[in-house]
């Protein structure tokens, strides 16, 4: 039975673009198929709709294990024509390169020929909203969107406010990509690199600075976080595990026998001063780590684990885990609606 459409103020969402096919644009296509929205791609490539046919098929086994065979798969529709992917869709997704200057012009161009009504969401990871909707007609209804990998599993998706851009669509953005399985992190106010960009950042940053003084293998590195602090942040986050680090008394204990205004003298939060020594370490690290393995073998892992942790967060009610109880609650009762 195929879900019956939920009604906005504006259009029903059928038809879904996707401007630029790459690992994010992929993501977001078998994500959208899957749940029964046809997809429009473009890309400047012809080549490219092989390789986001591949990408779909790989994604495919984890979406089915993580939700159950799809009761209706989207259509997928592949152009080289900007003109004939904006004019057709509902909603667009850009997950063009993450180049500032390609990223405007491709606003300004989806902008002149999208309908006044259709959403245009940038996959970017850093970008502020401001700049990328600059040059365009109807900068009210261009926002950030930005996913993260794999798309087709992980749920969160940050939205992000431009200057120009209106409540009514960030709301109108937050009701489709709840729709499809997301975990809305809506941000008061634009920021570059938003939320999590930043957060891992600063890890990646002071990752390198330990890796420089070969302190440890990058295997070591990561083994820091995967035995320990990985475990929680899966479902906690740093401040809840900081508030539960101070005791019964919580936070204000924690703050008061770890004072947060000191200035540790072993932290390194700038990047290293890149050299042939330190890229060596780390290329030759990694490839350690790999033993081997294709990148494909590990994202089959990887996704393998992902899928198993979901289910396990949704038997605990907690985490990533809400949002499939969410979806799977809504599939189950037929009332997964599209909108």
């Amino acid at each position: 039975m195929a879900r019956p459409p939920t009604k906005t103020k504006t259009k029903t969402i059928k038809t879904v673009g996707i401007a630029g096919t790459g690992l994010i644009g992929a993501g977001w296509a078998a994500r959208l198929l899957f749940r029964g929205f046809d997809v429009i791609a473009y890309d400047v490539s012809p080549s490219a709709e092989a390789k986001l046919k591949a990408q779909i098929k790989t994604a495919w086994p984890s979406l089915e294990a993580l939700l159950g065979k799809p009761k209706k798969k989207g259509k997928l529709r592949f152009t080289t024509d900007l003109k004939e992917m904006a004019s057709k869709a509902d909603f667009i997704h850009e997950a063009a390169p993450e180049r500032e200057d390609l990223k405007i012009r491709l606003f300004r161009d989806i902008d002149a020929i999208a309908a006044p009504h259709v959403i245009i969401a940038s996959s970017s990871s850093g970008f502020l909203p401001s700049n990328l909707q600059s040059k365009c007609k109807h900068p009210d209804r261009v926002i950030i969107g930005h996913p993260f990998n794999p798309v087709y599993l992980l749920p969160l998706v940050e939205t992000v406010p431009g200057a120009k851009t209106s409540a009514q669509v960030m709301d109108r953005a937050g009701e489709y990509f709840e729709s499809i399985g997301m975990h809305v992190l809506r941000l008061k106010k634009e920021i570059m690199g938003y939320i999590c960009d930043r957060l891992q950042e600063a890890l990646w940053r002071e990752a390198l600075h330990i890796l420089n003084k070969d302190i440890g293998t990058t295997g070591d590195i990561d083994d820091s976080i995967v035995y320990s602090a990985g475990m929680r942040w899966a479902f906690m986050g740093s401040f809840l595990t900081y508030h539960l680090a101070g005791g019964p008394g919580g936070m204000r204990d924690f703050i008061k026998q770890f004072d947060p205004t000191l200035e540790l003298d072993w932290t390194d939060l700038k990047f290293p001063k890149w050299n042939e020594t330190l890229e060596k370490r780390l290329v030759e690290g990694c490839e350690a780590q790999a033993g081997g393995r294709s990148v494909a073998a590990i994202e089959a892992k990887r996704n393998a684990v992902l899928v198993d942790m979901m289910k396990v967060f949704r038997k605990h009610k907690i985490g990533s885990g809400l949002v499939l109880e969410r979806e799977k609650t809504a599939r189950k009762a037929g009332k997964n609606k599209r909108k």
